[in-house]
């Protein structure tokens, strides 16, 4: 197959949330041919918006009740309304177990091995592996898996293995990393430009910080799970042990009370009083809300103290990449960032260039990983 023909369909499940694309191989790149989301779904206030690389909106729907499995029909009509048929479907895939570590083909091995995998990300893996499921009976072509956490299979075992005993780490509880799909495409973009110490920030409402030497993951913020690392929007990044045991036995909470609590009541929202979203929070503090300005210092403190131990880990930093929502469009929040920086050579305004804003292209570098294992068959 000529690496200019098929269309790749990316498909991109969360667990009220379904996103998908298109693309096609032109002029030596992917190139978006269209794009849509579901949210909300199962709900009656769910949407479903679709439209085109040029902008143009094909479908906007608002108030309906939908599952999985129909969105999922709804692209199976679209396509052939279209008369557009994928060459191959990728999934992207937050956390495969130890057993799943670089992107494949599923088999059905594979898919069992997938939805045994459950335990390491809970919250993701039951909706996405149901969509890998029916999604492998719809469209009859190859399906491959993405894994949000292949870049980092090169963290050496120093990096990756956690200080709790053996037994464990032989059971795959270790440090995986995530936001992967997003630092290869930054890799990629790059390309020679990348120098041999770079510090990558992925910074949205999930965030992540990467130490890459030549080309390669040395160590990342996230753990095991995407709840570790940096403070983010409502997660608490790394936090002593010692706090979930005492919420443990003074408030009695019970393991999904404490995954609520750590994943989606913490973080810059807990800070601020109720509020997670960096440009709501700019707005507040500008304003002089003391708990909003409180909440973007921490989460500043917290990226720059990754930056500071990456550099120590790497002997120097030679480049410092933002990206994702926060990291490509809030500029004080990069300046509050590199401003105590200077010592490392990172100066947000200096000419040398190294301090960089590169913008992730997750799907896009899915539908590149998918061809390009697609003409190895």
């Amino acid at each position: 197959m000529s690496e200019h023909q098929g269309v790749i369909l990316v498909l991109n499940s969360g667990s009220s949330s379904l996103k998908f694309s298109l693309y096609r191989h032109l002029n030596g790149d992917e190139q978006l041919i269209l794009e849509g989301r579901a949210e909300a779904i199962g709900r009656d206030d769910g949407t479903l918006r679709v439209k085109t690389a040029a902008g143009e909106v094909l479908v906007d729907k608002k108030g309906v009740n939908q599952s999985q499995p129909d969105v999922l029909r709804f692209i199976e009509h679209l396509l052939a309304e279209r008369k557009l048929s994928p060459a191959a479907v990728a999934h992207r895939v937050v956390h495969g177990g130890p057993g799943l570590r670089e992107h494949q083909i599923v088999t059905p091995a594979v898919q069992k091995e997938f939805r045994e995998s459950w335990n390491f990300a809970p919250l993701h893996t039951p909706p996405a592996s149901a969509v890998l499921d029916l999604a492998v009976t719809i469209f009859p072509c190859p399906h491959f898996l993405c894994l949000d956490n292949a870049f980092h299979r090169t963290m050496p075992e120093v990096s990756a293995r956690l200080p709790i005993p053996e037994r464990f780490y032989k059971q795959g509880v270790q440090r995986y990393g995530f936001h992967g799909l997003s630092f290869e495409s930054i890799v990629r973009r790059l390309g020679a430009e990348l120098p041999r110490r770079a510090v990558l920030a992925h910074l949205g409402n999930g965030s992540s910080v990467t130490a890459v030497l030549d080309g390669k993951c040395l160590e990342t913020s996230m753990g095991l799970t995407p709840t570790g690392g940096v403070i983010m929007g409502t997660r608490t990044g790394d936090l002593d042990p010692g706090v979930v045991l005492y919420l443990m036995r003074q408030e009695k909470l019970g393991v999904e009370e404490l995954t609520r609590l750590l994943n989606n009541q913490s973080g810059m929202f807990a800070y601020s009083g109720g509020e997670s979203d960096m440009q709501a929070l700019g707005k507040r503090a500008s304003a002089g809300d003391a708990s909003a300005d409180l909440a973007i210092n921490a989460f500043c403190n917290s990226v720059r103290k990754f930056i500071g131990a990456y550099a120590a880990l790497l002997g120097g930093i030679d480049l410092l990449v933002f990206s994702g929502g926060i990291g490509e469009n809030a500029v004080d929040v990069r300046r509050r960032i590199c401003s105590p920086l200077a010592f490392l050579g990172i100066r947000l305004d200096a000419p040398d260039g190294k301090v960089r804003v590169v913008p992730t292209e997750e799907e896009r570098q899915m539908s590149r990983i998918t061809r390009t294992l697609l003409e190895a068959l």
